[in-house]
């Protein structure tokens, strides 16, 4: 192999790292009952309730890229296992929301809340320069590798599937 630079180095640390919490999300929904597509669900959920933004059913398929009747039986699945719940829209009740619940909230900081907490302590230790250049790589090449909005595959209104930029 021909010698890398510091920049490919970066690159194919960021594809290990991707590569092991891949593998580490796998074991947990297989621990757990799931499909894969099942813990990419409740991150995106987790992701929305973060920002703050509601999830229809056709949100969250857009979102993973999944046709009606597979985002039903996701949505059915998370909810029989008690990861989900469907609640009524207080403004639009012709809505229906999905939310995770804190069962499936614990479930996920026992798993994964211990590389969490080391990641946020590894942050800890960068000057704020540091902090903001990990930040600005990572959009980066979060938006390299997602669909433009309005592309085919990207949800409206977003930029692609991980959603609105942090």
């Amino acid at each position: 192999m021909s010698e890398q630079g510091p920049e490919l180095e970066t690159v194919h640390l960021l594809r290990k790292v991707t590569v092991a919490f891949g593998l580490r999300q796998a074991e947990f929904a297989a621990r757990h009952g799931m499909h894969p597509t099942d813990v990419r669900a409740l991150i995106c959920l987790l992701d929305a309730q973060r920002s703050g933004t509601d999830v229809t059913a056709g949100g969250l398929g857009s979102e993973l890229g999944l046709n009606s009747a597979g985002t039903t039986s996701l949505i059915d699945r998370l909810e029989r296992l008690g990861h989900l719940t469907r609640t009524r829209d207080e403004r639009d009740r012709r809505r229906v929301l999905l939310n995770v619940t804190p069962r499936a909230v614990e479930l996920g900081w026992a798993a994964f809340g211990p590389a969490i907490g080391s990641a946020v302590a590894l942050l800890r230790e960068f000057d704020e320069g540091e902090a903001a250049a990990v930040r600005r790589f990572l959009h980066g090449f979060l938006a390299v590798l997602s669909p433009a909005p309005g592309a085919a595959g990207a949800p409206a209104g977003t930029n692609g599937p991980a959603g609105p930029a942090d």
